[in-house]
């Protein structure tokens, strides 16, 4: 290990390079914010990622493993930690979960220790990851080879709040058909088959259920189909549904008492029924309480206070492709600071605030402090030892892949 004099000098050339770079990070987080793209289609997110790393020496490239709008670097040689950025967004209400603000502070991170690599001997692996809301860019990626060698993969998320970690739980996406027979809704409709009666009758089976699973869990939904006119009985109707639970292994369990709740409606109206999981289903979170510990000293230089949510009041629930590279390799994913608390994220007010004066500092500061804390991990055998001793003891799982 180094001496700590050595360490603080590679820490503070870090941060100046960040510094150098806050103008161009924050531009980056506006332009972001100001080009919403869904999953997979993040065109101008990733030409934009890929542009400014490239003006600040980095080799860029556009396509790494696997999805066309994923972006990637690496440089050093050494112990590699792998930083990611996410940048896709919602539908209607465009970054509502702060993404630009990831993007650009992974990308800062990069910068930082871009400086520093060659001295600190250590080797970083920048991915920018597509399609978290709901397309598993990271699941993808890592099937494709994104994690071979990592030792620790580590991004930071927008919230109200600073925290070690988001509670993220396991999710799968559900898409339900009905299939009834058309008919005059006036002068036959004993001649029809109601297939927005099956999915209705499917979604109120659902609300029923909800009264026996763990509080933890989630299954919420929407109607994608509906029907043509009042007048014709309709002979097709859809749901989309995203199912949740602690961990992979109850979401497994849940996954049948739903689809047989949904189900139920097709049968009671003599409908017919299909359903499709989509894609693979989100893992539960493990945070690497090794690593957040170092994140949360390399905040605390920063002026930020970083709270456990497992031990405080103050939580953010949701679930995230993150999960599954949690099982993969040692990770963490904190939480920082870019809206006023009580603001929560998947919200139009979010949004308004992730291209705010808080949402920019969270990009300055979740770089250096992101850049810091790789900086502790290549620098100390000790510490990467009990990082990789903690995650021996819940991974690696390829099963979530």
């Amino acid at each position: 290990m180094r001496d700590d004099a050595d360490i603080e000098a590679l820490k503070a050339r870090a941060i100046a390079a960040i510094d150098a770079a806050a103008a161009d990070l924050v531009e980056v987080s506006h332009d972001i914010h100001g080009h919403p793209e869904q999953n997979y289609e993040e065109r101008f997110a990733a030409d934009l990622l890929a542009r400014t790393a490239s003006r600040h020496g980095m080799d860029v490239a556009l396509g790494v493993y696997g999805p066309d709008t994923a972006v990637g670097a690496e440089f050093g040689g050494g112990p590699l930690v792998c930083v990611m950025s996410e940048y896709d967004a919602l539908p209607d209400i465009g970054h509502g979960c702060g993404h630009n603000v990831i993007a650009a502070a992974g990308l800062g991170a990069a910068i930082g220790l871009a400086a520093v690599a060659g001295d600190a001997g250590g080797r970083l692996r920048w991915l920018g990851t597509p399609a978290e809301e709901g397309g598993g860019g990271k699941i993808v990626m890592a099937r494709n080879g994104a994690l071979a060698d990592v030792e620790l993969a580590m991004m930071v998320h927008s919230a109200d709040a600073d925290l070690t970690q988001i509670d993220a739980i396991a999710l799968q996406q559900l898409v339900v058909e009905y299939t009834g027979t058309e008919a005059h809704a006036a002068a036959a409709p004993h001649m029809g088959r109601n297939a927005l009666d099956a999915a209705v009758l499917g979604y109120m089976g659902v609300a029923a259920l909800r009264q026996h699973i763990r509080s933890t869990e989630r299954v919420h939904g929407i109607f994608t189909k509906a029907g043509d006119k009042p007048n014709i009985v309709p002979r097709e109707a859809g749901t989309e549904w995203y199912v949740r639970s602690d961990t992979i292994g109850s979401l497994e369990e849940l996954k049948p008492r739903v689809l047989a709740a949904l189900e139920a409606g097709a049968h009671a109206c003599g409908c017919g029924v299909s359903h499709r999981w989509v894609g693979a289903p989100y893992a539960d979170l493990i945070s690497n309480d090794t690593a957040a510990s170092l994140y949360v000293a390399n905040a605390a230089r920063l002026g930020r206070s970083v709270s456990d949510p497992r031990t405080g009041v103050h939580r953010v629930v949701g679930s995230t492709d993150m999960g599954n590279v949690s099982h993969l390799v040692p990770t963490i994913h904190p939480m920082i600071a870019a809206a006023p608390r009580g603001t929560v994220i998947h919200t139009a007010d979010f949004a308004t605030h992730a291209r705010g004066s808080l949402a920019d500092a969270a990009v300055v500061d979740g770089a250096k402090a992101m850049a810091l804390t790789v900086i502790d991990a290549w620098v100390d055998g000790g510490v990467r030892r009990a990082i990789a001793e903690e995650f021996s003891r819940t991974g690696p799982d390829t099963s979530v892949l």
